[in-house]
């Protein structure tokens, strides 16, 4: 079994403390071989060395971005995360947010990669609908019009676990099988997926009530068809010592909870040392072995440590990376296999 690993880039520092070229060093001297990019992460290039963000000097970017990998020997996996698209209440927004897809579409191609990320929306309701006929639609639209590039691209739709209606990785399921097209898939986060149906920040224990037979199900289930999981992103969180209520230090009102934690407290896998306590390796185990997914998996790590303007936190964050793949392979016996690995790349200012 072969399965190629991620990190983020949030892992290796924010976009404005740490420039991309010395976050891809890291990522090449221990051994990734793929990056997930994160569109925050290309136009602070743009901005830092082109001049601004404009489309023109964005794609320029993309081709630097493109050259720095390609040098390093490193893939990029995909660019992300094309933000509070699916349901828009405001079709005219909708179609503007059609316009800026099909210029993520070029910047696709220029960073030779063939695939899109898409997070569910978080937008407040009054914004963005349930209605599951508009939510469909909306990513077939976006599916087809991918389909359509040459070279063809492909979406991956994830479930946060403060989405505003998709929430549980059934419901992320539910809706790629209602779109129903080849380049349309899934992206399973263990963090999302614990993180809703297992852990409650707000509660004293860190846990749902229902936390231990809620995993059970989900993980009886069998997730998901094994052709439709695009990629898997595997990612801890710590578990505070206090309920992320208001007056705790993360609490932010205009953030739910779970949000708030996320950009906080994320943790590579097995780093149960500095608190770790979701049930990743569970649930690695049903996608891995269960399941027989051997794709890409990705650290895709928000913490508050990347908030450190040294110049050994993108090394700091690499070298954990490269820890949490090695009790990876021990914990869920991979065979030894040496693993390709990928850096997923992103920025503090990312939504997802």
């Amino acid at each position: 079994m072969t399965h190629q690993l991620g990190i983020s880039t949030m892992s290796l520092g924010r976009a404005w403390l740490h420039d991309l070229e010395p976050k891809l060093d890291q990522a090449a001297k221990y051994g990734y071989s793929g990056v997930e990019l994160f569109y925050e992460d290309l136009v602070y290039h743009s901005r830092k060395h082109h001049g601004g963000d404009t489309e023109e000097n964005q794609l320029r970017a993309a081709e630097d971005i493109h050259s720095m990998c390609k040098a390093r020997n490193i893939s990029i996996i995909n660019i992300q995360p094309f933000m509070h698209y699916d349901g828009l209440v405001d079709r005219q927004k909708h179609a503007e947010r059609i316009e800026e897809l099909k210029f993520w579409f070029k910047l696709a191609h220029v960073l030779h990669t063939d695939m899109i990320a898409i997070p569910a929306s978080f937008l407040p309701e009054s914004e963005c609908t349930g209605d599951m006929s508009v939510v469909v639609a909306d990513l077939q639209e976006a599916a087809d019009l991918g389909a359509a590039q040459n070279p063809p691209l492909r979406f991956a739709y994830e479930a946060l676990c403060w989405s505003t209606h998709c929430y549980t990785w059934e419901q992320s399921w539910e809706i790629v099988s209602a779109v129903d097209r080849p380049n349309f898939g899934l992206c399973l986060d263990t963090f999302n997926i614990a993180g809703r149906i297992y852990a409650d920040p707000g509660q004293p224990s860190g846990k749902r009530p229902t936390a231990d037979t809620d995993l059970a199900a989900a993980i009886a289930s069998k997730l998901v068809r094994p052709d439709k999981l695009f990629f898997v992103q595997v990612v801890d969180a710590e578990k505070l010592s206090s309920p992320l209520v208001k007056g705790h230090p993360f609490y932010d009102p205009e953030q739910n909870a779970r949000m708030s934690w996320s950009r906080n407290c994320r943790l590579f896998y097995g780093e149960q040392d500095r608190g770790g306590y979701l049930p990743v390796r569970e649930i690695l185990k049903a996608i891995l072995h269960d399941l027989g997914y051997s794709g890409w998996l990705s650290f895709e790590l928000f913490n508050r440590s990347m908030a450190d303007p040294s110049p050994e936190t993108p090394a700091e964050h690499a070298r954990r990376g490269a820890e949490s793949w090695e009790k990876m392979v021990a914990d869920l016996e991979l065979n030894g296999h040496a693993a390709d690995s990928a850096v997923s790349v992103s920025s503090s200012v990312a939504k997802a």
